[in-house]
């Protein structure tokens, strides 16, 4: 039964790797030149699906918010950052009995000495940290409030392997919420239950996801207490995201003090920080909305139905429009101006399709997740109603042309 588990997962593994780079989500990084290990290029609708995801979080957490304060900071930092952090020290490998740096070093300015050297960040977190005082100053936050941040970050893996799992660039979303030292235990439980909202909202199979209390001879230098919220990809039960009290560390390392304001208090806050993988929420939610129908007896195809069972909300592509048949003009015309211009103007994610029969763009539409295919016909050039195929039942209904905007609106909200 194991082998057979394993072999199962495995075909899994190949099958959304192959989707991935033959429907334009990701290409392995460098290909022509035989590639780069740990690298990977964003195709058009990987790039979607990513974005989304990306706004999904930033709506959620900061937009909806009105104690979060939003950052974008330099990749490249003062190495007395890394130093004074434990990271030039603490953030490494074992490798053959000695400790490897994962830091991905590189040399800033025409010198190649000890004084260039600086380093491609291994996390967001300093970058806010950093601009701890500056944000406080501007804006004059109440206790207890956040600094959030979506941005690349790069480590020097050993052995980078599991598709989009384990790479040596990835981008993170990362939180640093401030709070008094007595409520940390109050503050960290309430970040639990945001990040599982989260990932319920954009479509995580909750049934994959646990939760696993990282030992403290398993913890980050700075953590004091973290929770591992993981996965169940095809190569096993492999961390998703994580939540860290940070305690003191950060802000005490970098003597930063909040005065409150209406007591004149000062004291050292300590730090929750919530943080999610987009590359690995990008392989979680393909492998959530994966599904294979079986063929059916008796059908003109007889592979099963591959289909993304991605929400409306989150899916790379809305909508496709199609006429009919493609060698009718009246039909491409009616298609094109009054169906597919209003709604790629209205919703963007909208796409124009009419390579092959009907059945092959359903199919086509279906592998890269699109929930709606709206297809104009002979009738809609009598009536104004168009056919609307849902992606997951397969079923067809007519919709009047005026009504379609509103129609979709619904469905994605």
């Amino acid at each position: 039964m194991k082998k057979e588990k394993e072999s199962k997962d495995g075909d899994l593994m190949e099958k959304m790797v192959s989707l991935c780079k033959r429907r334009g989500f990701v290409f392995p990084g460098s290909e022509i030149y035989g590639g780069f290990a740990g690298t990977y290029d964003w195709g058009h609708l990987g790039l979607a699906l990513k974005n989304n995801i990306k706004q999904a979080w930033w709506k959620k957490f900061v937009d909806s918010r009105r104690d979060m304060y939003g950052m974008d900071a330099a990749i490249l930092m003062n190495p007395k950052v890394w130093e004074a952090t434990g990271h030039v020290a603490n953030f490494a490998d074992p490798l053959d009995g000695k400790q490897f740096n994962t830091m991905l070093k590189t040399s800033v300015g025409a010198r190649k000495d000890e004084v260039s050297v600086s380093y491609l960040r291994p996390e967001t977190a300093q970058g806010m940290f950093v601009n701890f005082k500056n944000t406080v100053d501007a804006f004059h936050p109440k206790l207890p409030f956040g600094m959030a941040q979506i941005g690349k970050a790069f480590r020097n893996e050993i052995a980078p392997r599991d598709f989009l799992f384990r790479q040596r660039e990835f981008e993170q979303m990362e939180i640093e919420y401030f709070v008094r030292p007595a409520d940390w235990e109050k503050y960290f439980e309430y970040w639990r239950g945001e990040i599982r909202s989260w990932m319920e909202k954009i479509g995580l199979d909750m049934n994959k996801v646990h939760e696993l209390e990282v030992a403290k001879e398993d913890r980050a230098h700075y953590s004091s207490r973290t929770i591992d919220f993981e996965f169940d990809y095809p190569f096993g039960k492999k961390e998703l995201f994580g939540l860290a009290y940070r305690s003191d560390f950060d802000l005490k390392t970098h003597k930063l003090e909040y005065q409150d304001e209406e007591n004149g208090e000062k004291m050292i806050l300590h730090v929750i920080e919530p943080t999610f993988g987009v590359d690995r929420a990008f392989m979680a939610l393909l492998l959530s909305a994966y599904t294979e129908d079986p063929a059916k007896d008796g059908a003109s195809e007889k592979e099963p139905r591959v289909y993304l069972k991605f929400k409306p909300n989150i899916a790379p592509v809305i909508c496709a429009v199609s006429p009919l048949l493609k060698n009718k003009p009246e039909l491409v015309k009616y298609a094109e101006g009054k169906v597919f211009v209003p709604l790629k103007a209205e919703f963007g994610r909208v796409v124009w399709d009419d390579n092959g029969n009907i059945g092959k763009r359903y199919r086509r539409q279906d592998e890269i997740g699109t929930p709606f295919c709206i297809v104009v016909d002979f009738d809609t050039l009598e009536d104004n109603t168009v056919t609307v195929r849902d992606r997951d039942t397969g079923a067809q209904e007519r919709v009047k042309v005026e009504e379609l905007k509103n129609y979709l609106k619904e469905k994605i909200l």
